[in-house]
């Protein structure tokens, strides 16, 4: 949407789409093959343990040679769009009024 080349400064032109100047100038990074070799392994790892959150994956990787953190494998986990699948608190309309005895 942005063109360089128009009479119209950038700056004039981010400012009628309602950007950032900064957005205008951003040029993705592409992902490096480290990184994808990572990906690739951390798939593997939630499709064996598909209940291992961050830190468990963050510990199997380790094992494995990666040199990896918990805040980078959770931070690739959202990027990847995976998650630990584990029991979750009951939300059902009547919490906490268990009636065993009927």
């Amino acid at each position: 949407m942005i063109e360089r080349t128009h009479a119209l400064p950038v700056a004039r032109q981010v400012r009628l789409l309602g950007i950032s100047r900064s957005s205008a100038y951003y040029v993705p990074r592409s992902v490096s093959t480290a990184e994808l070799e990572l990906m690739r392994r951390m798939d593997e790892l939630h499709l064996e343990h598909p209940f291992a959150g961050g830190r468990m994956l963050a510990r199997l990787l380790r094992r494995e040679g990666f040199a990896v953190g918990r805040k980078h494998v959770g931070t690739l986990m959202k990027r990847m769009g995976i998650e630990a699948l584990y029991r979750k608190p009951n939300t059902g309309g009547e919490q906490g009024k268990h009636n065993f005895l009927s």
